[in-house]
């Protein structure tokens, strides 16, 4: 398995970031082009409209050895059409780059025709949240989803792997293999821990089910940890914003900070069983430290856990 870092989070001129990356040994990256990435790395219009600004922005990272693992476009192509035309964007830059896979989110409908607020289901009652799903999986989920799925195959990209993120449709194994049962095998997981975490789910359990289906397609290597002293009495769900982590039910952490080697050691392991052998991309937002030094402690954690 080869090292890679999610670059959004480093507040650094791409070329800085790129000789940062080979000065801590990473093998290439996952550049975020827009929607909820402010891209600090690239100029989606520029590139998609330039050779010469992309064969300058390909040399440089090449020049230094390091791959371009994939480009992430999450938002919410279900909801905003800015997010649809940013997503459009990203796979034509994909062919023109020769990028064979996009990280992104499945995004998240309003809840009935003709409201314009994406809604999260996430209880089975009142009753009427059954048709709030029904719409949001059958009238505008599946549709739009293989209106993406034919583009991206057009663009000659091979996997999209979906976060499994709060506020989607797709947050974990089951609903993106509903999701994958309707638009096919295009369609894999980015499995990020973090998230499963404060759901409640367990990571580990996820990479076999989802390494039974061959459905692990990118991992985050992303750590959160329960702030118990506020977990306990209020449970997990939390709405207080994340820079507010001193009084936050769950945070997410550096790399270890959260979930120490060995489980991180069991997780790969078990990913690896799986099938996958691909890129684990560090994902950094640990609020608690400066930026800088949770890159290099999350790093450490992985390179150890991964045996690098």
């Amino acid at each position: 398995m080869k090292l890679a870092i999610k670059t959004c989070t480093l507040n650094m001129p791409y070329e800085e970031m790129l000789d940062f990356c080979v000065e801590q040994g990473v093998d290439g990256v996952e550049i975020g082009t827009g929607n909820w990435s402010g891209a600090p790395h690239i100029d989606l219009e520029r590139m998609v409209s330039s050779e010469t600004a992309r064969q300058a922005w390909i040399d440089a990272l090449r020049c230094r050895g390091l791959e371009l693992y994939a480009l992430n476009c999450s938002g919410n192509p279900l909801a905003y059409e800015k997010d649809w035309q940013v997503t459009e964007q990203t796979f034509r830059l994909a062919e023109q780059l020769g990028v064979k896979k996009i990280v992104m989110m499945s995004g998240l409908p309003a809840g009935c025709p003709g409201d314009r607020t994406p809604v999260w289901i996430t209880t089975s009652w009142p009753p009427e949240v059954a048709d709030v799903l029904d719409y949001q999986w059958n009238e505008v989920c599946i549709p739009k989803w293989r209106q993406l799925a034919a583009m991206a195959a057009d663009c000659g990209i091979g996997r999209i792997a979906l976060e499994n993120h709060a506020q989607q449709l797709v947050y974990n194994p089951e609903t993106l293999l509903r999701l994958r049962g309707e638009i096919g095998t295009i369609i894999g997981m980015n499995l990020d821990p973090s998230h499963l975490f404060w759901m409640g789910g367990d990571p580990i359990e996820a990479a076999r089910v989802l390494g039974e289906a061959g459905a692990i397609y990118h991992v985050h290597g992303k750590d959160s940890r329960p702030e118990r002293r506020m977990a306990g009495p209020n449970g997990m769900l939390d709405t207080k914003p994340i820079e507010a982590f001193r009084t936050r039910a769950w945070n997410y952490v550096a790399v270890g900070a959260g979930h120490g080697e060995q489980w991180w050691r069991e997780f790969f392991s078990v990913v690896r069983m799986g099938g996958y052998d691909g890129e684990v991309a560090l994902e950094m937002e640990d609020l608690t430290m400066p930026v800088l030094d949770g890159h290099l402690m999350s790093l450490r954690t992985l390179k150890s856990a991964l045996a690098l």
